[in-house]
């Protein structure tokens, strides 16, 4: 008898931050990011010097959890929803542990893209959402065996979901998303009428 099985799998971790640790006021880290993203003048040129659409502190501050306490808190519970990934995982970090490297807020406006990329350099990736509007861009997510598929036809559009070339996850307010970092994701077209706000991050191997 033939058998098929599923290998070499896909994590993607979904959670509310609040599972974890001290609970984030959304208002409080909105109103953060907004302040943070009008007083940026080195993240404002960037962004205009680049064609990002919007604002990323991504190139311009790396100090986020030390210039406002609801960062801080932030950090103390995506550490804590990274350790649960980890286990999941089942990495051997050899009495080593993934720590932030990079925290960055991103804030999209209508209109606005952010193109296929993935994360070299770190293990974890992730975002958890300030600010998803009605009709805010979901989160693209690209099976990584894209490049190799060559001459494969297409998939079928009502094809399972672990065998789908894309997967759209559409997140709300609060929550935490976690991939591997060479997870190729995008943020498609952004058609809400107001800002798309969220906070990204990156873990490494210490």
């Amino acid at each position: 008898m033939s058998t098929i099985e599923s290998l070499f799998v896909t994590r993607l971790y979904r959670a509310e931050l609040k599972e974890f640790g001290k609970p984030i006021d959304p208002k409080e880290l909105e109103t953060s990011c907004l302040v943070i993203a009008e007083d940026d003048e080195a993240g404002q040129t960037w962004c205009e010097e680049n064609s990002y659409p919007g604002y990323t502190s991504y190139a311009s501050l790396t100090d986020l959890p030390w210039r406002f306490p609801v960062f801080a808190d932030l950090k103390e519970v995506l550490d804590k929803h990274v350790a649960a990934f980890v286990e999941d995982l089942e990495f051997d970090l050899d009495g080593r542990e993934l720590k932030l490297e990079d925290l960055w807020i991103n804030i999209l406006p209508e209109g606005g893209t952010h193109g296929s990329h993935l994360h070299p350099h770190s293990v974890i990736s992730g975002t958890t959402y300030v600010s998803m509007p009605e009709g805010a861009s979901a989160l693209k997510l690209e099976d990584p065996r894209s490049a190799r598929m060559m001459a494969a036809p297409p998939r079928r559009k009502d094809a399972r979901r672990e065998l789908q070339t894309f997967i759209h996850v559409k997140p709300t307010v609060g929550e935490v998303l976690l991939w591997e970092s060479w997870l190729r994701h995008e943020v498609p077209l952004n058609m809400a009428g107001d800002e798309r706000i969220s906070v990204s991050f990156n873990y490494n191997w210490a």
